[in-house]
């Protein structure tokens, strides 16, 4: 048996768990797989084209629910176009036997986010998306829905991320306020602090132009998931300038990508995650991909002023958001040790230091 501290696991626990079969993968780890507290998840072999989204109940599993509602097996080995529309649910390589104290969270990885990928993990008789709870032992799977761009994947990509985590981990508001006056985890002077730290849009522009988001475009070309730069930016997206009144409205069903007015730092002994969305602050979802590895725009990895990307979809009215309108919250937890590598010091560190930034696919 591994022993484990408290907290967020590292990438050095993830490999300790793995050896100790915690971790079941079907093949041995991609070199980049393996993040400062988070591991990606590969698609396996075959993936499922279902009737609707589901959750299994606690008395299922998904598989008993796939010969329910599947319409057709897709083979996934030479890869498999994903339209836009449609829902699958697809085998993932990676699997588990968690002890009785150690959990698991699911999210998009910040690549999926970016396209517009909607993807959760799903258990064997789980009443809950992404949530993995402890001693749970079982396969893995994803549902992925492509809602604006359709999406070629293949056995081995990865669209989704897992963290482990072990006892309480969350930081409580009085000591985010401690961390901010140590390590200032946003540059507000003044952060909201409240059920985590407020982070608000950018609609002053970036650079010359004043360049405040992308819109995505309807009916693109296909995205390789894993070709990065392999798309042309005017094919897929419009940009959006800023007005003279720095505001923005989101058109319903419209996809934004759009940048945080703060810069974000999460240090090293720490991760953070966005809520995805806050029905206080608007109808709207931010931010689909919402893990931040310890590092994230921490200057000694290169990362000063890294601003959080934010995916933006309005739900069913148009809404207007303003220049600094809080649009999520940064939940800070606790690391169980500091990862050797932080966000940015290693490869598959795509977003380091960013502003405004489309994903790694678009050139």
């Amino acid at each position: 048996m591994v022993a484990l501290k408290d907290g967020i696991q590292s990438a050095d626990a993830i490999m300790r768990l793995t050896q100790a079969g915690v971790i079941v993968p079907e093949t041995p780890f991609a070199p980049d797989q393996v993040q400062p507290a988070s591991l990606d998840l590969r698609l396996g072999k075959r993936a499922y084209r279902v009737r609707a989204s589901f959750l299994p109940g606690r008395n299922h599993t998904v598989r008993d629910r796939l010969e329910q509602l599947s319409f057709h097996e897709i083979d996934l080995s030479a890869g498999a176009i994903l339209e836009t529309g449609c829902v699958y649910i697809a085998e993932l390589q990676e699997s588990l036997a968690l002890p009785d104290d150690l959990s698991a969270a699911a999210n998009p990885k910040s690549s999926t986010g970016r396209i517009d990928v909607f993807t959760r993990v799903i258990t064997d008789r789980s009443q809950a998306f992404d949530t993995i709870g402890a001693g749970y032992r079982g396969p893995l799977f994803a549902e992925i829905s492509p809602r604006t761009f359709p999406v070629l994947v293949r056995t081995g990509t990865r669209l989704s991320q897992l963290r482990l985590r072990k006892g309480e981990v969350r930081l409580s508001d009085s000591e985010l306020h401690a961390l901010h006056q140590c390590e200032r985890i946003v540059t507000s002077a003044e952060p909201s602090i409240q059920d985590g730290v407020a982070v608000s849009v950018d609609l002053s522009g970036f650079g010359p132009d004043h360049l405040i988001g992308y819109r995505a475009k309807r009916h693109t070309g296909l995205v390789d998931v894993d070709k990065p730069g392999s798309c042309r930016i005017a094919d897929f997206w419009e940009p959006l300038y800023a007005d003279a009144r720095r505001t923005l409205i989101l058109d319903p069903g419209q996809f934004y990508i759009l940048a945080s007015k703060e810069a974000v730092h999460v240090p090293p002994d720490y991760a953070a995650e966005m809520v995805p969305f806050d029905p206080l602050v608007g109808e709207f979802r931010v931010h689909y991909a919402g893990f931040f590895d310890p590092g994230f725009g921490h200057a000694a990895a290169g990362g000063e002023g890294a601003r959080a990307v934010l995916e933006v979809r309005s739900r069913d009215v148009p809404f207007i958001l303003e220049d600094g309108q809080i649009v999520g919250r940064l939940v800070y937890e606790r690391m169980a040790e500091r990862p050797q590598v932080l966000y940015g010091s290693g490869a598959g560190s795509n977003y380091q230091a960013q502003s405004l930034k489309l994903s790694k696919h678009f050139r």
